[in-house]
Parts: structure tokens; sequence; C-alpha cells
């Protein structure tokens, strides 16, 4: 499987939408992921193409010394081949070369393959935001990574 990460772009959301109504019982909408991708300065969003097809995304904000990601996925059929990995090791990337050291996430507790990941990239557990999925009111699990500036370095520490 050929797989390319860019940047997202306008003409990407209509995938992206598919892709995040697959995925979420909540899914965001088009209008925000245009604020995000053409307004929203403190945002960056990339996108995850196999053989030309939409396979996943991510983003996170910039804010201060802080990288907070806001959303990832992956397509169903493409989940456990390192595509949520490359998703988020370009994201610390990109955070670490702008000089952000720390990035927090929330994560459903439920969500264990998820869990993983950040944990095999360095995250750690930080707390619970009680009932903050609004839908089914689900727990969310704080991450942090507090040393992502390492991630450039130690490759073989982030896998």
């Amino acid at each position: 499987m050929e797989l390319k990460i860019t940047p997202m772009k306008r003409e990407d959301i209509e995938e992206v939408l598919q892709l995040e109504r697959m995925c979420f019982s909540l899914p965001w909408s088009r209008e925000a992921f245009r604020m995000e991708v053409e307004q929203n300065q403190c945002a960056r969003y990339y996108v995850a193409r196999a053989n030309g097809m939409l396979i996943g995304y991510g983003g996170m904000w910039l804010v201060l010394d802080e990288a907070h990601i806001t959303n990832i996925a992956v397509h169903p059929e493409y989940r456990r081949r390192g595509v949520g990995r490359l998703i988020m090791k370009t994201l610390m990337r990109t955070a670490a070369e702008l000089n952000i050291e720390r990035m927090t996430l929330e994560v459903r507790v439920s969500n264990k393959a998820a869990i993983a990941l950040y944990k095999s990239l360095g995250f750690e557990e930080g707390g619970i935001r009680k009932g903050y999925y609004s839908n089914d009111r689900e727990d969310a699990l704080i991450m942090w990574n507090f040393h992502i500036g390492g991630y450039i370095n130690d490759q073989q520490k982030y896998g």
C-alpha cells in the first residue's frame, strides 16, 4: 500500500466528511472543517491517502507552547496497518518543528486500540473528563506527551 500524508485542503473536505460520518456518531460539519482548514491560524490538519483514496485524517490546534489533537480518524478497512501511527507521527513532527514540546488529547475510555497507540508514542494518562462525550456521556481519558521534541531526535523510541 502506497501511503501519502499531505496537508488537508478545501478540496479534501467532502472525502473527510464521508470518513467522519463513518467513524463518529457526532461528526463535525462541513463548515467546521472549512473553518479549520481556511481560517484557523492555530490549526494543522493532514490527510492520509492510499493509492489516491482518502483513508485517514488528523488535526491539531497549536496554542502557545502546546499542541492539542482535535481529531483523528482512519477508515475501518485500513485500521491496524500503521495509518493512525503515521498521522500521529506527522502531527508530532509538525509540532516539534514549531518548537512545541507538549501535546495532549482526549480519547474515549473504551477506545483501547487508540489508547495503546498513543501510549506507544510516548503519551501518558493524565486524568479523566467525566461525561465528556455529549451523545452518550462517556468519559474521556486525557493523555499527555511532554517531550514530543524528543520524537525528532529519538525515532526508535516512538516506533
